[in-house]
């Protein structure tokens, strides 16, 4: 997959809150301008999303859609970040008021707003596969103070899956996204079908979608030897070996998978490791299995996991093997396996590169929660 690496040290502000002000201020003025020292910051804020912790105080990710939400009263807030590749949103009460892009060491300034509490919630808009995103804490403007973190969500979702899940160019109003900014200036994993329908149900969620990853094959055979599969365990998906110590409170009820797309959508080529679809198939299908027991053994019996599949232009063998395994699945007993196919003739894939538009992630969403709605969740 194209990845536009062109980096634009700008602030967008969206207008959304009548008299909101977005500001950037640079390390010493954020100092002079109440600026909190990130290892005294965490208790104001929670993390939904896999980061590590750095030693200056600081947290590090590199997943799409990771989210920090903090609470404060007063008319502004600083959000403190250490990024020069993400871009990020800025959400107060609810509303997007900002959009951050490739902010660098900086404080961005959220001030105008009527004297009172609010929430805050920032989201990484982006993928970062090949670089750490930092994230040092909110601060109330003056006269304001930070208050206590607000309570994690009781419904959580995993979602785990390449492009589509990732919301890969899906801001773009046109497929051909190299005079547009690129894919990165028109991703927003807030707006994937994976955060809207998160959202819907009122849940945390976790978006661990890597672009051009498949369950044993990428796109068109690229990076041999790898596959989403060696990054899943990891934080930070440029480090490697590292691994995510996921905490006692990440225990999600539903996991919606969706892997396979890159592995089916191109043909083989010379020198892979398949002689033909048929191994390939066979490959793909024992590697699956694998990735649910694994899941199983994490999440333990209670959790829905849901294996996702689509419509690939000139094969259905994505979707007749994602089906097959749910009917092995199940022959053995586990019924809290199912299988979800989603397609719409309305779906446009007008985003870059064909992919999903925001109108085609809404429509997903909304497919995803008719699915979900099935099952017997009890949460």
């Amino acid at each position: 997959m194209r990845r536009s690496r062109h980096l634009s040290r700008r602030t967008f502000l969206t207008a959304s809150a009548a008299g909101v002000v977005t500001t950037v201020a640079s390390p010493p003025q954020a100092s002079a301008a109440r600026a909190v020292r990130p290892s005294a910051a965490s208790a104001t804020y929670r993390t939904v999303g896999r980061v590590k912790e750095a030693a200056d105080g600081y947290v590090q990710y590199g997943w799409p859609g990771i989210a920090f939400e903090g609470r404060f009263s007063g008319t502004g807030v600083g959000v403190v970040l250490d990024d020069a590749v993400n871009d990020y949103d800025v959400r107060i009460d609810g509303e997007t008021v900002s959009t951050l892009v490739t902010p660098g060491r900086t404080t961005a300034w959220i001030s105008g707003l009527p004297d009172g509490e609010h929430s805050v919630r920032l989201v990484k808009r982006t993928e970062s596969t090949w670089a750490v995103g930092r994230f040092g804490g909110f601060t109330a403007a003056g006269g304001g103070r930070m208050l206590p973190a607000p309570a994690a969500r009781s419904r959580q979702i995993e979602f785990i899956g390449d492009s589509y899940t990732a919301g890969y160019g899906n801001t773009s109003d046109t497929r051909d996204c190299s005079t547009n900014g690129g894919v990165d200036r028109n991703t927003n994993a807030g707006l994937a079908f994976a955060a809207l329908t998160a959202g819907t149900l009122g849940a945390d969620h976790q978006q661990n979608a890597f672009s051009g990853r498949g369950m044993v094959r990428n796109y068109n055979g690229s990076d041999p030897g790898t596959d989403y599969r060696t990054y899943y365990e990891r934080a930070l998906l440029n480090v490697e070996g590292d691994v995510w110590q996921r905490p006692d409170t990440w225990h999600p009820q539903v996991v919606v998978i969706g892997l396979g797309i890159n592995d089916f959508s191109t043909p083989l080529n010379p020198g892979e490791p398949w002689a033909g679809q048929d191994e390939l198939i066979a490959a793909y299908e024992s590697a699956y299995h694998g990735f649910l027991d694994k899941l199983r053994a994490r999440y333990g019996t209670g959790t829905h996991l849901v294996v996702g599949a689509t419509a690939v232009s000139g094969t259905t063998a994505f979707a007749d093997t994602a089906e097959r395994i749910v009917r092995d699945r199940t022959a053995r007993g586990d019924d809290r396996v199912g299988y979800w196919y989603y397609d719409d003739p309305a779906l446009d894939r007008l985003g870059c590169d064909w992919h999903p538009s925001l109108a085609d992630h809404r429509i997903i969403s909304g497919l995803l929660d008719a699915y979900l709605a099935t099952l017997p969740l009890d949460w």
